[in-house]
This record gives structure tokens, sequence and C-alpha cells, in this order.
């Protein structure tokens, strides 16, 4: 039940007590409701409800890691969007990716943002790196019960760790189940989707340690394409609609977003490569 939020006579005692460095259990408290995995579902499946986005690949890199995602999502066999966006900063050092039901993940997306930003200013210190994806782990966690009606979200976190010794080697990459488990990946690169078993396959062939962060971004976009031409929930690049994979990197200067004429000209790199062998 939400807290009493009568601000009639002043602020509840809620916003004044000491307050907690988690916003999600700070929200647990004040308005429950509010929560994804709080909402009451009617029996039976819900997964039709929603549309879905498909694949997410991440990669370590010299200095930090890179994340792309294609921009397909899809409602059963239809095209639900063409240009939605999967891969978010999840704060100045980290990025994060979802696949699965759109809406439930940008609601998740935006809620682990604030409780990163919560945190900081309640402890007035930046969460580390293991923090950061166990927090994520405990969001997806708590929407297991929709998650067993058909509004799954599975992410993929990344980012720079700043407690690492090494800089060129302080890219991590951590995956998750349905459950809320939590796995760092140790191989350097990982991909989650409907076409990331095509995307990870793609990854495995090419993929060295010691991958400069512009090698890192052509392989990220070659592995999209070579899951778009397996899967048919993997959008490819939109070369006639101008819509390209959104790539992030998070190195010691922070998250970057590649701009649209830089995307633009990798993809299209991919894809005229690809006109010559089609195969890679």
């Amino acid at each position: 039940m939400t807290a009493d939020l009568d601000t009639s006579r002043g602020l509840p005692v809620i916003f004044t007590n000491a307050g907690t460095s988690s916003f999600t259990q700070f929200l647990s408290l004040a308005a429950p409701d509010l929560l994804p995995g709080r909402r009451p579902l009617p029996p039976g499946t819900a997964a039709g409800l929603g549309v879905h986005a498909t694949t997410i690949v991440a990669l370590v890199c010299t200095g930090g890691v890179v994340m792309a995602g294609d921009r397909r999502a899809t409602m059963g066999n239809l095209i639900g969007s063409r240009d939605i966006e999967k891969v978010h900063a999840a704060d100045p050092y980290s990025l994060v990716g979802t696949a699965g039901t759109a809406g439930v993940a940008i609601e998740m997306i935006r809620l682990f943002q604030v409780e990163l930003e919560h945190y900081e200013k309640i402890e007035g210190a930046t969460l580390s790196m293991d923090g950061k994806a166990n927090r994520l782990a405990a969001m997806i966690r708590n929407n297991l019960g929709a998650a067993l009606q058909g509004l799954a979200v599975v992410p993929l976190y990344a980012g720079f760790d700043l407690a690492a010794d090494d800089p060129d080697g302080a890219g991590r990459i951590f995956s998750y189940d349905v459950a809320g488990g939590l796995y760092e990946e140790r191989a350097g690169y990982d991909a989650v989707g409907s076409g990331g078993l095509f995307a990870k396959s793609a990854l495995k062939k090419r993929f060295r340690r010691g991958l400069g962060v512009d090698e890192a971004i052509r392989l990220s976009v070659e592995a999209l394409y070579d899951a778009a031409d397996d899967d048919t929930a993997t959008g490819g690049p939109d070369l006639t609609r101008k819509i390209y994979p959104v790539v992030m990197t998070a190195t010691a200067e922070g998250t970057r977003r590649l701009p649209e004429e830089e995307a633009a000209t990798v993809a299209e790199a991919v894809v005229a490569a690809r006109m010559e062998n089609p195969g890679g």
C-alpha cells in the first residue's frame, strides 16, 4: 500500500527521516505500486501485449567497453518499431542495454539510472562496479512475477571500472537471467536477445584482446549485421530510412554515444563490405 503522501501539513515523515541509499528501497516504502514488478497482472500470459526489443552486443576494448544495439522491436510477426533505442548510459561510466518487453525495459533502465544517482547523492560517493551490477540484478529479480507471465527483461550491463589497477583492462561486462542471476563475462564479449546467439558466434570468431575503440565499434556493428542476417526480429542498418545501430562507449573519459553521422559511416562500410563478401 502506498504510504500516506498527504502534503497539506508539510512533507510526509517518510521524506524527512534518515534516508536509504537505495532509491528502489525507498520507493518500496513510499509508493510500491510504482515499481515495475509490483503491479498486479491478470491470469495467463501477457507476452503479446507489448513490443519486444531484440539484440544487444557488448565487448571490452583498450580503455573501456563498447555496447551496441539494433533498432527493431517486434510484436509477434509484426515490426512494432523500426527505431527503438535499447542502449543507454546508466551513469557517467557505465552502459545498460536491454532485450525483452520494451515498455518494462525502458522503465527499468530509468529506475536504474535514478538508483545510481540517488546513491551518489546520499553517500557522496560512486557505487562500485560490482555494487551497480548487483543493484540491477535485484531489480530484475523483483520483476520475476511479470517475467513468468511473459513480460521478461534481460539486460547487459557494462562499463569502465574506476577501481581497476590498469585502465586498459578496466572494461567489464555483466549478463543476467530472468530470475536476476548475475554473471560476469570473462571472455570479453557477450550478446543477448533473439539474435544474440548469432551475434555472439560472430564475436567469437573475430574478437581478440587489445582491440582499439574504433575496431571494437566496427566489430559490434558487424555482429549486429550477422544477427540480422539470420534472425528476423533483429533489424540491420536501414540505409533507405537512415536508421543505424545505437553504439555507445564507456571509457575513463565517460560514456559517449556515437554521433549519427559516425554510426552511418560505420554501418555503410559494413554493408558495402558484405556486398562483396556476404559471409563476412
